[in-house]
C-alpha cells in the first residue's frame, strides 16, 4: 500500500531522484526520462478521458485500464533489476504479454467499426480525438526513449514493456478514429495548402 504523508522531500533539489530501489539517478538519466514520458502519456490519456462522450463508456473503461497499466509500467521502469539483490518475480511489477494481447484485441474491436483509411489522418475532429492524438504522440516519444534505454549499456528493459508501448500508440490512433467515427476523420490533403 502506498502512503504519502509529505509530498516534498527536498531530495531532488540538486538534480537527482531516487528509483524505487533507492538508487539515486540524475533527473535527466535515460531511465528517469523513460518513466517520465510514460507519466506524461498517462496524464494525456487522463485529459482525453474528460472529453469522452457517454456513448463511448466502453472506450473510457479501456482507457482507465490502460492508465493503470501505465502505472505498472512506470513501476517497472523505476525498478531496474539488480543482480546483487534479486527480487521475487511475484513482487516486481512488470508488463506481461497478456496486457499486450488485451490491447491488440481492443484495437481489433474498435477498428472493426471503422472504414479503411485512404489517407493519413490529421489530429483533430472531436475534442476527445484530438486529445487521444496528443497522447499517441507522447506515447511514441516514450517508446523512442525506451528504445534508447534498452540500448544503453548496463540497462535492461523487458520485451513486453516495449511491445506494450508500441501497441498502445496504435490503440490511441485507432481510439481517436473511433471517437471520430460519426463525424469522420480529418484527412491529410497532400500539397493542398501550396
Amino acid at each position: 500500500m502506498v502512503k504519502l504523508d509529505r509530498i516534498y522531500t527536498r531530495g531532488g533539489d540538486k538534480g537527482a531522484t531516487s528509483l524505487a530501489t533507492g538508487a539515486r539517478r540524475r533527473k535527466d538519466d535515460i531511465r528517469v526520462e523513460a518513466y517520465g514520458a510514460i507519466d506524461e502519456t498517462n496524464a494525456a490519456i487522463g485529459v482525453a478521458r474528460l472529453a469522452i462522450q457517454p456513448q463511448d463508456s466502453a472506450l473510457d473503461a479501456m482507457l482507465e485500464r490502460i492508465q493503470n497499466d501505465l502505472f505498472d509500467l512506470g513501476a517497472e521502469l523505476a525498478t531496474p533489476p539488480d543482480p546483487s539483490k534479486p527480487l521475487d518475480p511475484a513482487m516486481r511489477l512488470v508488463i506481461v504479454p497478456s496486457q499486450v494481447e488485451r490491447l491488440e484485441k481492443e484495437i481489433d474491436g474498435l477498428n472493426a467499426a471503422l472504414a479503411p483509411l485512404r489517407s493519413f489522418v490529421l489530429p483533430g475532429g472531436a475534442a476527445a480525438a484530438a486529445h487521444l492524438h496528443l497522447a499517441r504522440a507522447i506515447c511514441r516519444r516514450a517508446e523512442r526513449v525506451m528504445v534508447t534505454l534498452m540500448q544503453t549499456e548496463g540497462e535492461e528493459l523487458s520485451p513486453a514493456a516495449l511491445a506494450y508501448v508500441n501497441r498502445l500508440s496504435d490503440f490511441l490512433f485507432v481510439a481517436s478514429r473511433y471517437v471520430n467515427r460519426e463525424k469522420g476523420d480529418v484527412l491529410w490533403k497532400p500539397g493542398a495548402t501550396r
